[in-house]
């Protein structure tokens, strides 16, 4: 069993995707280090992968799978603990990364892009809630 975590990072109506090593578009995640909380190795997997800092603003939940190394000659389980982020520092920030390219895409687009079944759902249920968690914080500033 590996342990990962992962963010569904927003900024306005656009989410944070990467390309992988397979030239596919997915959400940013990374492995978690011995004794770190999954919300602590989120933050910083996707600060150390764009340079933008962010803040959880609710957890997405878990996706686990398994897969067969043929490097290890073994099966492995991946659990990642997935979170609904907000950029703080919008699109601004983003520092250029060599090894991978990202960028803040449109939600819509963002579901064309993706291939995953896992990551479409994740971005669309965590926009809905984002939105939501955001309203509400309109409504309340409105009321005070």
């Amino acid at each position: 069993m590996r342990s990962f975590a992962g963010g569904v990072v927003f900024s306005g109506d656009k989410v944070l995707l990467l390309k992988n090593e397979r030239d596919e578009w997915v959400l940013p995640r990374g492995v978690m280090h011995d004794g770190e909380l999954s919300s602590e190795a989120a933050v910083r997997r996707i600060r150390e992968e764009s340079g933008i800092a962010t803040e959880i603003v609710f957890t997405a939940g878990q996706t686990s799978y398994e897969f067969s190394s043929t490097t290890h000659k073994k099966p492995f389980c991946n659990k990642t603990t997935w979170y609904i982020m907000k950029s703080l520092n919008g699109e601004n920030k983003m520092k250029n990364n060599s090894s991978r390219f990202m960028d803040f895409v449109r939600i819509d687009e963002a579901m064309n892009l993706i291939n995953s079944g896992h990551d479409k759902s994740l971005v669309s249920l965590s926009y809905k809630k984002y939105r939501e968690l955001e309203q509400n914080k309109e409504k309340e500033y409105a009321l005070n």
